[in-house]
């Protein structure tokens, strides 16, 4: 199953970053760059990095000015996420642009890579809450308590693993239909953010 096999090299990705554990670090995808599994270990490895500038930029003590330049790579990190999604839609649509639609086909709300955005957001909060569940120098209530969310994450991984494989079986049987819009994002855009357009 798809989902499967993403959630794995999710976990690869994850794995790898925690080995040194720093924003900075230097990334080498190990997938050839025409397989799906590059985008896919590329797309997680930003979800990654972003998750950790999220906590460092919540620091109460942060230098406001590092606190600016994690802003300024977060916004950066969300064009690329953005941009990663709407590659992995290309495949898609490149993989299945010779299926025929049926007669009562219906689109759904997300794209199969949205979908699988949200299952690499989930094997991030899937790897941290087990952490702290098992955290040594934690309270016994706090594991526990951990531990329940970890199972109800676990869950919800289940639920949509199913809901994207049945998305991409029905995509696949014609009973479901692509439609990509880009996201057009503005506020990076010195045309449409009227901050950036002032300063021109």
């Amino acid at each position: 199953m798809f989902s499967d096999f993403a959630f794995k090299i999710f976990e690869e990705s994850i794995q790898k970053y925690h080995v040194e554990d720093d924003v900075y670090q230097s990334f080498e995808n190990p997938y050839p760059k025409k397989e799906i599994s590059h985008l896919l270990y590329r797309k997680n490895w930003i979800d990654t990095v972003q998750w950790h500038y999220e906590d460092i930029i919540r620091d109460p003590k942060i230098n406001p000015s590092e606190a600016l330049v994690i802003k300024r790579k977060i916004d950066a990190s969300n064009q690329d996420r953005t941009d990663l999604v709407e590659y992995i839609d290309s495949y898609f649509l490149d993989k299945y642009q010779s299926v025929e639609k049926k007669k009562n086909a219906t689109i759904n709300t997300e794209s199969p890579a949205w979908a699988i955005d949200r299952l690499s957001i989930l094997a991030l909060k899937i790897y941290h809450m087990r952490e702290e569940a098992t955290r040594i120098n934690a309270s016994e209530e706090h594991r526990e308590k951990c531990n329940k969310k970890l199972q109800v994450l676990l869950e919800q991984k289940k639920d949509l693993s199913i809901a994207i494989d049945q998305l991409l079986a029905d995509i696949e049987a014609g009973d479901k239909y692509m439609k990509v819009y880009k996201q057009m994002k503005m506020y990076n855009d010195e045309e449409l953010n009227p901050i950036l357009r002032g300063q021109k």
